[in-house]
């Protein structure tokens, strides 16, 4: 009888064990090349920049939203960041994963950047490929990279841009992931912007004179971005001894 009921517990383990899948690895924190053939010239152009640029007291490093400074917002850029030394490492379409593996291919330390500007994560939910938890600890990942490179920087890390037109489930998870990157900055040796909070009105919804399509930025809002951060950026400058 002992053997019967030993028999059967070891068999139930068998079964709990098998019953219950592995939890599957976070590819947000997974170093990975875009591979999309109308992005390559771009990844490549990021790199080069990272690789020659003989000095840059301010990168940029994003997505579409930081790329197109170089295009919709490039007369600000022109007017506001290049005179600061600022060099422009956005990628269209680029999520956390895609940031880290450029940051290994090109570290940022030979720039001996004195502040990094930081957005991603937007098209880790957008994507489909990852959920709030996983997007966040991707973020956290590219932020401790950047400080592993550019110890003497200041990292200044966006809060992810609010999407859509109103309210929708993908607002509640960029809420949720800007609160952790808030209540994390001091232990985590960086500082949070929420600028992007600028652009929702009283009622929820997004101004399209900002952001046309409810994700990206207009002239106008590369405008209003470049006022909000300029100040921000010297005010860094000044405290690196720029």
């Amino acid at each position: 009888m002992k053997l019967t009921l030993l028999a059967f517990l070891f068999v139930l383990g068998s079964l709990t064990q098998q019953d219950v899948p592995p939890k599957p690895a976070n590819t947000a924190l997974v170093a990975a090349p875009r591979t999309e053939p109308g992005i390559l010239a771009r990844q490549a152009e990021c790199l080069r920049r990272a690789r020659e640029t003989a000095q840059a007291d301010v990168v940029f490093l994003g997505d579409s939203i930081t790329q197109a400074w170089d295009d919709t917002g490039l007369a600000v850029w022109n007017e506001r960041f290049a005179p600061l030394g600022a060099v422009n490492l956005g990628v269209s379409g680029d999520r956390t994963e895609h940031v880290l593996w450029r940051l290994e291919q090109a570290p940022i330390t030979r720039l001996a950047p004195k502040v990094v500007v930081l957005l991603i994560g937007t098209n880790n939910l957008g994507h489909g490929t990852h959920n709030g938890e996983q997007t966040l600890e991707g973020v956290q990942r590219v932020i401790a990279v950047l400080r592993e490179q550019a110890p003497q920087a200041r990292v200044l890390v966006h809060e992810i841009f609010p999407r859509g037109e109103r309210f929708n489930p993908m607002r509640g998870e960029i809420a949720q992931i800007n609160q952790a990157l808030r209540s994390a900055q001091s232990a985590g040796g960086y500082r949070t912007l929420a600028i992007g909070d600028a652009w929702v009105r009283a009622d929820g919804s997004i101004d399209a004179a900002d952001m046309p399509d409810f994700l990206h930025l207009s002239p106008a809002g590369y405008a209003h971005w470049g006022a909000a951060l300029e100040p921000v950026l010297r005010e860094e400058l000044r405290g690196r001894g720029k």
